[in-house]
């Protein structure tokens, strides 16, 4: 079962907006096999320019869901974020079936059972002092795996424990836009 914690920036959230965002975002459920508990993290946003951002984190078991989108129209961006989230959750299936059905002639479904807590990049200032730290639990998960979360997050590396070594390593995108893998000792 997903709850929803909608918030708003300079916007109040009616229960219009709320049953919205719940019946939209609904929609990935049937994504899943078993639906994990999870909370759905909705940020609405309004700027001067009548823009209106709308973000979505849904962190569930492997993978953590997040999109944006910016439009005219409050309604029309959530549709938009929900369209990216059905396309991500669409590809990381086909990819994870394929390869499961490639290694054991079977499907493959991580998506059914355990908690993940998933970092976001850590930010510095110019003068070299930390501003920010986030702490993860880094889940067993091969490198195309890795690189897959990395992509469906935006970021530009990923890290993870290397399933086959049992080592924490780490994924990250190369300027010719290869990728690029360090393994530790």
């Amino acid at each position: 079962m997903i709850r929803y914690n909608v918030r708003g920036e300079n916007i109040e959230v009616t229960a219009a907006i709320r049953s919205y965002v719940e019946k939209k975002v609904s929609k990935i459920e049937k994504y899943f096999n078993d639906v994990p508990e999870a909370t759905a993290h909705v940020n609405l946003k309004t700027y001067s320019d009548k823009t209106a951002k709308v973000e979505v984190t849904i962190p569930v078991p492997y993978i953590v869901l997040r999109a944006e989108e910016t439009s005219p129209d409050l309604y029309g961006s959530i549709d938009l974020v929900v369209d990216k989230l059905e396309r991500q959750m669409r590809k990381y299936k086909t990819k994870t079936n394929r390869k499961g059905r490639a290694q054991q002639n079977q499907p493959i479904d991580p998506l059914a059972g355990t908690d993940f807590e998933q970092a976001a990049d850590e930010e510095a200032d110019d003068e070299m002092s930390i501003v920010r730290t986030k702490r993860l639990s880094l889940k067993p998960m091969n490198s195309e795996e890795a690189v897959l979360q990395m992509n469906m997050l935006g970021h530009d590396f990923f890290i993870f424990e290397d399933a086959d070594t049992n080592g924490t390593s780490i994924v990250y995108r190369r300027n010719d836009g290869q990728y690029g893998l360090i393994e530790t000792e």
